[in-house]
This record gives structure tokens, C-alpha cells and sequence, in this order.
């Protein structure tokens, strides 16, 4: 209705007497007239940023109690002395040792480095520090008796990358600022798995035994190789950052299609033809794997401009297929499926996070994340909760599969991403120089200080 009025009339005023004419290209400026977005347009402020965050960290701190009940009565288990077998972790809306929340663990941090509010770092330790208590306990009561709570058993036990890689790999972030919690034990019990029992094809490639033999999943890049680069960087250990370059590697060699700058999601050693599904949040556990290898490999390291140039070619690829609401489909390359909100926090953060760290050109893909938050942004509701996510997804080797794929409010694969991504956009918006000219968001090598809706590169006005 707003625009209909402001296409048929203007009010002007001559001599004190509104007059009232047809618009035309002559008496108004139409290249300026508002579009109607579906969600915001626009340069975000940290302040608004923060706000998204904080939301959905006050949501997961409700959600995930640290605290130890017995399982038959609910009462709450205060004295460690007091843990048996009929001790649980208190249930409440997510996991605190599943790879999703390894993430969330890895979000918080990161939130709280780009912000210095304690919560999101206390968020962290408080529950760190219940799962360090509580590991000797526990161990102990397993090597008697395997039937302890599964929550605890993928601790103390990992059976696959998915119980070991991420949660490890956000506690040495932890221990690498902080070494005051009792994290190293935990630690090493996860990479010592990853490192000598995860299950590899011959040439040392992470591999499945589902859904066929000597399959690799996409998803297994992030479950294992951050975990093993941040190991190295912990220990010094110069050996384990060749590990990690060789599987970033090992995987690109299999999975990614160079003339579309997107992963595959599974590779299965027998076919004879791999088809390639590209899956949005298994494309983002191949990004940000790069980015969280790439964070800590030596410059000089011989794999590091291999894995750059991946990443590069990754980005554009992602940029390419991104929808003009901000977010990427359910497959990437498929816009008949849905819109999903964690690919796209995932992407938000690696590609603003690309931008932040110099490798990857602010002014191409700067308007690129800037539109991302808005999509990831819509995504949080008013109670912190992130709607349209993917539930936890299997492989399959047709469209439909991934398609029809459900959403749920309750699918923790959305919440540490929207965290990470805001904490990277806040300091993106600090470190870059976004504006708006002529309608459009760019990014600029230095500050523009005018605020005129139209400026040339250097902000001023020639027209």
C-alpha cells in the first residue's frame, strides 16, 4: 500500500500550500525509493549482533544444566562420592558431550573474544569443569560395568569422531588460555582415539563402514582434523600438523568438484561412479574445518598454501549459489529445497572469518556474509531458539533424501554456529568498513565517513 502511494503521488509544498502531482523520473529520485525485503537489509551494528547472541546463549544455558541426578529418582547429586552406576547427566534440551555442543563449547569461546562477556566464557568452564570432575569417577565404575549413561560412556569411551573430535578440540582451545581446569586427561583420552582406533581407508583417509564399506563422509573433516591441528599446536608437535594438512588433503582429492567449488558428501571406495550430493551443513564442516586448521598451521608449513587455495576456491564456490534472502538451500545447488538456517551460520562465520584473517577479498565477499546474518539472524526467535535447521542427517545417494530431510527447533546443529557467527561478525564489523551507497552494502579498504546515500570510493560526492 506505501508504495502504491508513493508511485501515484507527491506531496510538495510551494509558497506554504501543498500541491500534488504524478511521480515521474523528472520530480523524484525513484533509484531511491525503499525495496521491500523479506528480512533486514542493511549494515548490522555490534550492539543488534550481540543482542542475536545473547539471546540463544540465555536459551542453551537453560537447556543444558550441569549437574549430575540419579536417573530412577531425579534427585540431584551433589558429592562426587556419591556417583554409581545409576548416576546420569541431568537431561534437558541438548547433549554436553555431542559433537554439536563440541561446537557450542568452540561458539562461546569465540564470543567470548570478540566481546569479553564472561558469560559466554563461564558458559564453558562451568560445564568443562563437571565433565573433568567427573571422568576418574566414572572410569573407574565403567571398567566394571559398561551400562553407565551414554552421555558419559561417548566420554569416557568414544566409539566414533563424532563422541571425540569436536568436544576435544574445543577443550584445548579452553586449555591453551586457561590451564587451570583438569581438561588433559579428557583430551588425550579423545586423541588418542582419533589418532590410533578411528577406523581409515588405506591411504590414511577417515572412513565408515556405513552405510557400504570404505565410505567417507564429508562431516568426518570437522569430527577429526581440528581436533589433531589443535593437538599440534598444544604439544608442539610438528608431526600431528602434517597429519592434519594430509587429511584436509586426502579429503579435497575425493570430495571436491573444482568446477563447482563445492564438496560431495560421501565417497564410496567401490563405485565406480561418485555422485555428488552437495549437502549445506556437511560443505559447511568442510569449510570450517579449513578455517580451524588454517588458525593454526605454521605459515611456513609446506600444505598451507594447498589448503588456503582450497578454501579460496571453496568460498567462491559457496557465494555463487548463496539465495537472495542471505541463506544456502538444503543442497547447495538445488533451489528447490529448503532454506537452512545452520549451513548458513556456518558459512556466515567461515567466510567473515576468511575476510577478518586476510585471506579471502572484503569487498566481494564482505556484502556476501553482511546479507548471510540477516538470513542467520531471522532464523533465532524470540525465545533463542534457532528455527529452520536440519536434523542430523545420514548419507544418501538420491535428491529426495536430503530434501525431505526434517527441521526442528530442537536440532542442536544450529546453535553453536549462530553463536560462532555472530562472535565473527562482531569483530568483522569492528576490523572492516562496511556502507551503504546508493542502496547497496560495501565494504571498503579504509573508513568512509560521510553518510551520503550516494559517494564515490573515496566518499566523495561528483555528481
Amino acid at each position: 500500500m506505501k508504495k502504491a502511494i508513493i508511485l501515484t503521488a507527491l506531496v510538495l509544498m510551494s509558497g506554504g500550500i501543498y500541491a500534488q502531482q504524478a511521480v515521474n523520473d523528472n520530480n523524484t529520485p525513484l533509484h531511491l525509493m525503499k525495496p521491500e525485503y523479506k528480512y533486514k537489509y542493511g549494515v548490522s551494528s555490534v550492539n543488534e549482533v550481540k543482542s542475536t547472541i545473547d539471546r540463544v546463549l540465555h536459551y542453551i544455558d537453560e537447556q543444558t544444566p550441569a549437574q549430575l541426578v540419579d536417573k530412577t529418582t531425579g534427585k540431584e547429586i551433589t558429592d562426587l562420592n556419591d556417583i554409581s552406576l545409576n548416576t546420569q547427566l541431568k537431561q534437558g534440551g541438548f547433549r554436553l558431550t555431542s559433537y554439536e555442543w563440541g561446537v557450542t563449547y568452540s561458539s562461546v569461546l569465540a564470543a567470548y573474544e570478540a566481546t569479553g562477556d564472561a558469560a559466554y566464557l563461564n558458559y564453558a568452564k562451568k560445564r568443562f569443569r563437571l565433565l573433568a570432575d567427573i571422568a576418574p569417577k566414572f572410569t573407574a565404575i565403567y571398567k566394571k560395568n559398561t551400562g553407565i549413561d551414554g552421555n558419559i560412556r561417548r566420554m569416557i569411551d568414544p566409539h566414533a569422531l563424532d563422541d571425540s573430535g569436536a568436544i576435544c578440540a574445543s577443550m584445548i582451545k579452553y586449555m591453551l588460555t586457561d590451564k587451570q581446569l583438569q581438561l588433559d586427561g579428557l583430551i588425550q583420552n579423545y586423541i588418542q582415539y582419533i589418532l590410533n582406533k578411528e577406523y581409515r581407508l588405506e591411504d590414511g583417509t577417515f572412513a565408515r563402514l556405513r552405510p557400504h564399506k570404505n565410505t567417507v563422509w564429508l562431516d568426518d573433516m570437522f569430527m577429526g582434523i581440528p581436533a589433531i591441528a589443535y593437538y599440534a599446536r598444544y604439544t608442539n608437535d610438528g608431526k600431528l600438523y602434517d597429519a592434519a594438512a594430509k587429511q584436509v588433503l586426502l579429503f579435497a582429492d575425493k570430495m571436491f568438484l573444482p568446477e563447482k567449488g563445492l564438496f560431495r558428501h560421501g565417497w564410496v571406495e567401490e563405485m565406480d561412479y561418485h555422485p555428488a550430493f552437495h549437502w549445506g551443513r556437511a560443505n559447511g564442516w568442510a569449510i570450517l574445518t579449513m578455517c580451524e586448521v588454517l588458525d593454526v598451521l605454521p605459515e611456513n608449513h609446506p600444505s598451507r598454501n594447498a589448503i588456503l587455495s582450497l578454501f579460496k576456491q571453496h568460498a567462491i564456490g559457496l557465494s555463487k549459489v548463496q539465495d537472495k534472502d542471505g541463506f544456502w538451500h538444503q543442497l547447495l545447488d538445488h533451489s528447490d529445497t529448503y532454506l537452512e538456517s545452520s549451513a548458513t551460520a556456518i558459512y556466515t562465520y567461515c567466510l567473515a572469518h576468511g575476510i577478518n584473517k586476510g585471506w579471502i577479498d572484503p569487498l566481494s565477499f564482505g556484502p556476501v556474509v553482511q546479507l548471510a546474518w540477516h538470513a542467520v539472524e531471522s532464523s533465532v526467535n524470540e525465545k533463542g531458539q534457532v528455527e529452520g535447521v536440519c536434523v542430523g542427517t545420514g548419507m544418501g545417494f538420491d535428491p529426495a533424501f536430503y530434501a525431505y530431510r526434517p527441521v526442528h527447533v530442537m536440532a542442536a546443529h544450529g546453535y553453536g554456529p549462530v553463536i560462532w557467527a555472530g562472535a565473527e561478525m562482531i569483530k568483522m564489523l569492528q576490523q572492516q568498513h562496511p556502507k551503504s551507497n546508493d542502496s547497496a552494502i560495501m565494504f571498503y579498504r579504509q573508513e568512509v565517513k560521510t553518510n551520503h546515500p550516494i559517494f564515490n570510493y573515496n566518499g566523495t560526492i561528483r555528481y
